[in-house]
């Protein structure tokens, strides 16, 4: 189970009068919402409903061995209780509370792997969030890899700055706050310097030598292949884990109801099985925390163990 949860999934798709018409955590950079605006999410973020013991269990009755959570998304926003930045669910939300800690607590009394996603390069709250190469600018279906409506200057920034202040410390927070971990799930390394990929790996070796990293650390690194969003491994050359929204969306959309049903889902791991291949189903909650009826229904249903 992969889920995507942050202050994108309160705003479920839809700003000033417009939907997304592309996945839902992407929203700030899509309508280019200034940090100061963003931000005001923060104080109004309180999913009351989370229950990380009923995430949980739904994964294992599904026959899911693993759980893949958002500790930080692009939008910088830390689901976890970050002592590198104050920009995080326990300091700045009514919530208060530290949703990766509880969900690793509960991993453990069920007995399932964890697993923390971590966006590594890109950061829109920050100046020097990585992906600002003119190469890329602009590339993801328009819309803007690093955040130049804040900060429009690509001149004055420098990801290493970042790297050093925000991305690292909160990578070793990560692996030496929630005990063994089975995954780092990096993503969307753009123009990732190699050195930088390169001690990132070092890093998860030194405090968890035992812990995975997906391919999209960058540079051709990583103990396996992340396959690109909603794709199926082609061959049996490596080993692959393919991660599969469970509607069109990874983040919450409230106005996507176009769910997948248990016997496509079955079909889909079946296809990934006969690669060898993992499959990570996504879901993103809403709101409050909570599983949407529809995607607990899929997995209530499927017969994948």
């Amino acid at each position: 189970m992969m889920i995507h949860f942050g202050l994108y999934s309160l705003l479920g798709g839809e700003w000033k009068g417009k939907r997304m018409d592309y996945i839902g955590e992407w929203i700030m950079s899509k309508y280019e919402i200034p940090i100061a605006e963003y931000e005001k999410l923060a104080g109004i973020f309180d999913p009351i409903y989370f229950d990380a013991d009923e995430w949980v269990t739904l994964a294992k009755e599904a026959g899911m061995r693993y759980i893949v959570a958002t500790a930080k998304h692009h939008d910088g926003f830390a689901m976890y209780h970050s002592m590198v930045d104050r920009y995080n669910i326990v300091d700045a939300t009514p919530f208060g509370r530290d949703l990766i800690g509880e969900l690793a607590q509960a991993c453990r009394r069920h007995g399932m792997h964890l697993g923390l996603y971590y966006s590594q390069l890109l950061d829109w709250h920050e100046k020097h969030g990585g992906g600002y190469s003119k190469e890329f600018d602009h590339s993801n279906f328009g819309m803007s890899w690093c955040n130049d409506w804040d900060f429009p200057n690509r001149e004055e920034k420098n990801y290493r700055t970042l790297y050093e202040k925000k991305i690292k410390p909160q990578v070793i927070e990560l692996l030496t706050q929630y005990g063994d971990l089975f995954l780092i799930w990096f993503d969307t390394p753009i123009d990732m310097p190699r050195d930088l990929s390169e001690d990132l790996v070092a890093t998860v070796r030194l405090y968890q030598p035992k812990c995975l990293i997906n391919s999209r650390i960058g540079n051709g690194l990583g103990d396996y292949v992340s396959c690109a969003d909603n794709e199926l491994p082609a061959d049996d050359g490596a080993l692959y884990e393919a991660p599969i929204t469970l509607n069109h969306t990874w983040g919450y959309k409230a106005f996507d109801n176009d769910y997948k049903s248990a016997d496509a889902v079955k079909e889909i791991f079946d296809r990934c099985r006969s690669h060898n291949a993992n499959l990570l189903l996504n879901i993103g909650p809403d709101p409050l925390g909570r599983l949407p009826a529809p995607a607990i229904n899929v997995l209530k249903n499927i017969k994948c163990k």
